[in-house]
């Protein structure tokens, strides 16, 4: 006798939701009866942040919220919403439903800014025809469904999420910094900071046998992380750089625990002071927080 006929579907949508996306998803290959109760919103609306309806309301995608819960689910996770005026995205991690940030290069402090000799602000193109891919939730097969979290190793989107990227014309020194209030972050999870970036095929000097310093400050905690790398390494140099499979690239600039409670702030900066050496061809798009992946 299958369970669905014995459970009423209050207590399986309780069961469900107390298990994970990536669950649920299995569950709905069980039979029909156990899909319906899998793609309940009462199921969906419990892997979806406590606060999510107060971000999405603020965002430029507040249409987002006349969907099911499952739709806004799997949106948040393949297209990153833009927030505070465009310049943060949320979005989140697929297996789990924690909150992923970025600081848009608009939102950090970057100097000196204020002139085409040293930054300029470019828009660049966001996919051969332009468009970006669509998924249709509703359409998908069971099987489909259950392969989709596969699919993506972490929360990437596969183009330029703003709509200015910072680009490094020439400078003897680098100086950005930004901060994020760590109220807003996933409690209990293990986060990391990534510095993403570009280096333009032609025309980029002054990273190559040379470092950078990134830095990692957690207030309420202590931590403070410094990490000196190159952002251009040779062949036989350590290579903590990593393509991100949205045409950028990606460094871990630090780790941190965030605590149930904890209510201060993440502060992070990249710089480097060579003045002997002209700097140029680096391209920002921000700096991201997220839930550390496992194998790193």
């Amino acid at each position: 006798m299958e369970i669905t006929s014995i459970l009423p579907e209050e207590c399986l949508c309780l069961i469900i939701s107390l298990t994970s996306p990536e669950d649920a998803c299995r569950s709905a290959m069980i039979s029909h009866a156990f899909r319906s109760v899998a793609n309940r919103d009462e199921v969906w609306e419990k892997f979806l942040p406590s606060d999510y309806r107060s971000i999405i309301s603020g965002s430029s995608s507040s249409s987002l919220l006349s969907l099911g819960k499952k739709d806004v689910y799997f949106h948040l996770c393949f297209h990153p919403i833009l927030i505070q005026n465009g310049t943060k995205s949320f979005q989140l991690e697929k297996k789990s439903g924690k909150k992923c940030y970025m600081t848009g290069a608009r939102a950090l402090s970057i100097i000196p800014e204020g002139t085409p000799a040293h930054w300029i602000w470019t828009s660049l193109q966001e996919s051969s025809d332009g468009e970006k891919p669509t998924f249709d939730f509703k359409r998908m097969t069971k099987r489909m469904e259950l392969m989709i979290f596969p699919l993506f190793t972490s929360c990437f989107e596969f183009f330029n999420r703003f709509p200015e990227t910072a680009e490094l014309k020439q400078v003897w020194w680098l100086n950005m910094r930004g901060e994020i209030e760590t109220k807003i972050l996933s409690s209990d999870t293990n986060y990391a900071v990534y510095f993403v970036f570009k280096l333009r095929k032609e025309h980029t000097t002054g990273f190559t046998q040379r470092t950078v310093g990134l830095h990692v400050h957690v207030d309420k905690i202590g931590l403070r992380e410094v990490r000196m790398v190159s952002l251009d390494p040779l062949r036989d140099e350590p290579r903590y750089i990593r393509e991100r499979g949205d045409g950028w690239m990606e460094i871990e600039m630090g780790a941190f625990f965030k605590n149930c409670g904890d209510d201060g702030s993440v502060e992070f900066s990249v710089w480097e002071a060579h003045t002997n050496y002209v700097k140029q061809g680096l391209i920002i798009e921000g700096i991201e927080l997220r839930p550390k992946d496992s194998g790193s």
